[in-house]
C-alpha cells in the first residue's frame, strides 16, 4: 500500500480553478519534488495534502486512511508534518518552547490536570521537555535552546522549523519551498540537513521548490505543475531535458546549469 495516494483532485475557489485533476503515488522513503512557476497551484497540492482545504473533488488517502473532513490536527496525528515557505515559528518563545508546543495534539492530560498540575500532568511535561531537548541535540540547536528564533539567522530559524516537524514524528514531510530566502551557502548547508534526515529518520519527503541545485541533487522524482495541470513527471534527468519543461519552467539556460 502506497504512503500517499491522490486521485483526481481538482480545487475551485469560485470562478477560479486552480487545480485540475491531479494524481499522485507517493511510496514510503521517496523524496519527491513537485515544481513550477509561481501560481501554478504547488502550495494548493499542499493546502489540501495536510487539510488546509477540503478538496471540491477527488480523494485525499494517508497510510491507508482518507482525510476529507479531517482537521489539520487530525492529519497531523495521521502522521503528516508540514513547513511553511515564509516561517512560522513563535518568534517570542525561546527554541525549546517551539519545539515543546508543537506537541500540544498529543498532550495525553487535560486542562484539569494542567490548571491542578497533576501528576499525569508533571509526568507527560517532562517526557514532553525530554523528548524536545534530545531533538535539538539531534539537529545541532542544543546552544540555542533558550534564544529566542528571531534573534537568530534565517538559516538557523529554518533548521529551528525542521526541528519543530521532526519533533512530531512524521511518516511524511512536507517542505514548501525549504530555500526560500536563503543564501548559496545555507541551501548547500540545507541540502546537507535534509539529505542527514533521510537517513537518520524513518521518513518520506515531499517538497515544492524553486532552487534546482537542491532539487537535482535529492529527489528520486520530480512533479512539474503548470496552471494547475501536471506537465510532465520523471527522475532528475528526464525533467532536465524534458522539452515541455523547459519551454514551462526551466528555460534552456537553467536546465544546462542544474
Amino acid at each position: 500500500m502506497a504512503l500517499l495516494e491522490v486521485e483526481h483532485l481538482t480545487q475551485r475557489f469560485g470562478g477560479l480553478q486552480a487545480l485540475t485533476d491531479f494524481n499522485l503515488t507517493l511510496e514510503e522513503r521517496e523524496i519527491l519534488a513537485l515544481i513550477g512557476p509561481n501560481g501554478a497551484g504547488k502550495t494548493t497540492v499542499f493546502n489540501v495534502v495536510s487539510g488546509f482545504y477540503t478538496p471540491t473533488e477527488g480523494s485525499v488517502v494517508f497510510d491507508g486512511k482518507p482525510t476529507r473532513g479531517l482537521k489539520t490536527n487530525e492529519v497531523t496525528s495521521l502522521g503528516m508534518a508540514r513547513t511553511f515557505q515564509n516561517i512560522r515559528l513563535w518568534k517570542d518563545l525561546t527554541v525549546l518552547d517551539n519545539i515543546r508546543i508543537a506537541q500540544h495534539h498529543n498532550l495525553g492530560y487535560s486542562l484539569l490536570d494542567a490548571f491542578l498540575r497533576t501528576k499525569k500532568y508533571r509526568i507527560r511535561e517532562r517526557e514532553i521537555e525530554e523528548k524536545s531537548r534530545n531533538m535539538l541535540e539531534k539537529m545541532g540547536l542544543t546552544e540555542y535552546a533558550a534564544e529566542f528564533p528571531k534573534n537568530l539567522p534565517y538559516g538557523l530559524q529554518r533548521r529551528v522549523e525542521l526541528t519543530r516537524a521532526l519533533s512530531l514524528e512524521p511518516k511524511l514531510l512536507l517542505l514548501d519551498e525549504p530555500a526560500a530566502g536563503l543564501n548559496s551557502a545555507d541551501v548547500g548547508e540545507l541540502i546537507g540537513l535534509i539529505r542527514w534526515i533521510y537517513d537518520n529518520f524513518p521518513i518520506t519527503i515531499w517538497m515544492i521548490e524553486h532552487q534546482m541545485q537542491l532539487v537535482m541533487s535529492l529527489c528520486t522524482r520530480i512533479m512539474v505543475l503548470d496552471f494547475g495541470k501536471v506537465i510532465a513527471r520523471g527522475t532528475p534527468e528526464e525533467i532536465r531535458v524534458n522539452p515541455v519543461v523547459i519551454n514551462a519552467y526551466l528555460g534552456e539556460e537553467a536546465a544546462q546549469c542544474c
